[in-house]
């Protein structure tokens, strides 16, 4: 079976750039950076270090049902703390595990403590169906004899 990296991974995406944003930003110029680059995540750091991931998901669940205004909160109040992530070396079958386990759609990429990417649920899908193909496209080769 094929197996891919993480890293791998990213360096297929055609977005490679992580869109970041601090903490103390507006929740609404968030969502705004957020439809222009037509993302649903952003990671959020603070002094180089990732300190939360500001979702789609963290906007309809704690803005809207909380009653507040994405004009006047900030990222910091309504962003998801526990981040979970990935490293360049971890195989994608196992973040899809994890992505599923945990119901998150966003995992940013770690290396030695430092941000060098982000997946989504859908990058990781994409990828995984794409690897089964060609391993099932092998395999007809070979059980036919034209490929090998």
């Amino acid at each position: 079976m094929v197996t891919t990296t993480v890293g791998k991974l990213l360096q297929t995406k055609t977005a490679s750039r992580v869109l970041t944003i601090g903490p103390d930003i507006i929740v609404y110029e968030a969502l705004e950076l957020m439809a222009v680059k037509d993302v649903g995540a952003l990671v959020v750091v603070e002094n180089g270090r990732v300190v939360g991931v500001f979702s789609e998901r963290d906007y309809a669940r704690k803005v809207i049902l909380k009653g507040k205004s994405s004009k006047v909160a900030h990222v910091r109040e309504m962003m998801s703390t526990h981040v979970l992530y990935a490293t360049p070396d971890q195989d994608v079958e196992d973040c899809m595990a994890l992505m599923t386990a945990k119901r998150v759609r966003h995992l940013p990429v770690l290396e030695n403590g430092q941000l060098i990417g982000i997946i989504s649920i859908g990058d990781v899908v994409k990828k995984i169906i794409s690897d089964q193909k060609r391993e099932l496209r092998d395999l007809e080769k070979y059980i036919s004899g034209t490929g090998y």
